[in-house]
């Protein structure tokens, strides 16, 4: 739970801080977590408490769409929307690892495929789940997997 501990103590920085905008931010994202759990509880997952590689994906989750917002804001001329929705992607990546560049995303790719032994395409599945189990929040997926497909698909 050592990402949850570094969110709350971020919270209650924010209180004491009266940081509006940081404090609305981390409320989201402890709703969002909040929410994940409810929904694990009602599956019958495990004991309904997330753990980290779970919260670096719901604050991955959360950044990619306030991307989306922010862009869609920025081709309707609401750049003070827009703005808010960059000033939570700050917050949000001050608790998320350092992203991979694209030279160190290749070599994950290149890595994976030769732990694995892949060779074709049918291993994509197991490659994606092995760069998801080690990269979980450094590294963008959406992109990761066609860079897998070309690189197996030769």
């Amino acid at each position: 739970m050592q990402m949850r501990d570094k969110i709350a103590a971020a919270l209650k920085a924010a209180m004491k801080e009266k940081d509006q905008e940081r404090l609305s931010t981390l409320r989201l994202v402890n709703a969002a977590i909040k929410d994940r759990e409810i929904a694990m509880r009602a599956e019958g997952e495990g004991e309904g408490t997330v753990g980290d590689a779970e919260v670096l994906a719901i604050m991955g989750k959360m950044v990619k769409q306030r991307q989306e917002s922010a862009r869609a804001y920025e081709e309707g001329g609401r750049l003070e929307l827009a703005e808010k929705e960059q000033a939570e992607i700050r917050v949000i990546e001050d608790f998320l690892p350092r992203q991979l560049s694209e030279n160190e995303v290749n070599d994950a790719i290149e890595a994976a495929i030769a732990k694995l032994g892949a060779e074709s395409i049918r291993d994509m599945g197991r490659v994606m789940g092995e760069l998801k189990g080690q990269y979980t929040g450094q590294m963008d997926f959406s992109k990761a997997g066609p860079m897998v497909k070309d690189r197996l698909a030769s």
